[in-house]
């Protein structure tokens, strides 16, 4: 389920086909993000699944299998 919200969020901003992302996907290397479209990205992340990302915590997170990785662990235990 995250994967697929996550894949349809980052569809929508970056214009791709959900069914091209994979978890290796790098938003910044194949998606091409800039540092605003990056602030974008976890903006809608929080809002979408209701979160708070701290700016320390997304400096790693840059393909898809890592921002789930990074979403899994802000969800309440």
């Amino acid at each position: 389920m995250i994967e697929t919200k996550l894949n349809k969020l980052l569809a929508k901003q970056f214009g791709v086909l959900e069914d091209k992302l994979t978890l290796d996907t790098n938003v910044i290397d194949d998606l091409g993000a800039d540092s605003l479209d990056l602030t974008e990205l976890v903006m809608n992340i929080e809002h979408a699944f209701k979160i708070i990302i701290e700016e320390d915590e997304y400096a790693d997170a840059h393909t898809v299998g890592k921002i789930i990785d990074l979403i899994k662990s802000k969800e309440p235990k």
